[in-house]
């Protein structure tokens, strides 16, 4: 019991340090919410900071929005005065999860197959050809990637939409696939990448060698013997993927025109919205540490020297 309230301090205290980490970087940037070209009159520009507590020294600000958070309430919105954060981020985050949690499961679903698929022809050309493809997968960036997955699969082939978000049933789904390949690309090929070089250490373990001799099939030994142990840094991996996919989205949102919550930090940051950067911050962050203790778990049920903290 000790164990799980250490760690839920701990993770109150990341979020907090991420919290005012951000509050203080975003108040140090030069500009405001409120600059624009043509300067707003000065009565009007009093009653907009009176109204967003920007009059108040940065302390005052700072505790006030630490207590408003306290009561789940992440402010109002400084670009979308209909709106508060609260309701920007419910619109937002399942969009983003959606993406997010189908890249994830795209990436798992191809990378391991794959990573165990050439881990088993090594040395041969087409462990060569995948591991060729997976380097490639990496070293091309979101930012070129998404451009070009829309330039040969909506522009030239016009058989996705290029962007936006939205609709029932198929055409829904429709405008997820690019987006949705747009993030797994990377992920798919670390994972195979990851896949295989664990894979081929298990293979070679000696109790694996050992069982080989007693005649035992080669797929009974990669599903009953070789897969478990041999997933577990993919396992571990879960989490950098999971901050690579929100990172990620950022670019990738943008460029699809996707109402998520990677667009959302940009325009946040961009507009100077303190406090919609900072609910965005908030909230993934506090999915970050729950996804990390979840793999945790996880790892330590594949793994029961984890649990016992060997």
């Amino acid at each position: 019991m000790k164990r799980y309230a250490g760690l839920a301090l701990e993770a109150l205290l990341t979020l907090w340090l991420l919290a005012t980490l951000c509050f203080v970087l975003l108040r140090a940037a030069p500009g405001g919410p409120f600059d624009a070209e043509k300067a707003a009159p000065p009565e009007v520009q009093a009653a907009l900071d009176a109204q967003y507590r920007l009059d108040r020294p940065l302390p005052a600000q700072y505790l006030a929005w630490l207590g408003d958070v306290a009561r789940g309430d992440l402010g109002p919105s400084f670009q979308y005065p209909d709106y508060t954060v609260n309701q920007l981020i419910a619109n937002a985050l399942p969009v983003s999860a959606f993406n997010g949690g189908l890249a994830l499961l795209l990436a798992l679903g191809l990378g391991i197959p794959l990573g165990v698929w050439a881990a088993r022809r090594r040395g041969r050309w087409s462990d060569r050809l995948l591991m060729f493809g997976a380097g490639l997968g990496l070293a091309v960036p979101k930012f070129v990637a998404a451009p070009l997955l829309v330039l040969l699969f909506a522009v030239t082939l016009q058989w996705l939409p290029a962007g936006g978000w939205g609709g029932d049933g198929w055409e829904g789904l429709r405008h997820a696939v690019l987006p949705v390949i747009a993030l797994a690309l990377p992920n798919i090929a670390y994972c195979a990448r990851l896949t295989r070089a664990s894979m081929l250490e298990t293979l070679s373990a000696e109790y694996l060698q050992a069982a080989r001799a007693r005649g035992l099939s080669e797929t009974r030994l990669l599903l009953a013997h070789a897969l478990k142990p041999g997933l577990l840094p993919v396992v571990a991996w879960l989490s950098p993927a999971l901050i690579n996919v929100i990172t990620g989205s950022a670019v990738v949102e943008q460029v699809f025109g996707i109402p998520g919550m990677g667009r959302y930090f940009v325009q946040g940051a961009l507009n100077r919205d303190y406090t919609l950067v900072l609910g965005v911050v908030l909230v993934v962050g506090a999915l970050i540490v729950a996804i990390n203790a979840l793999v945790d778990a996880l790892r330590g049920w594949m793994d029961p020297r984890l649990r016992d903290g060997g």
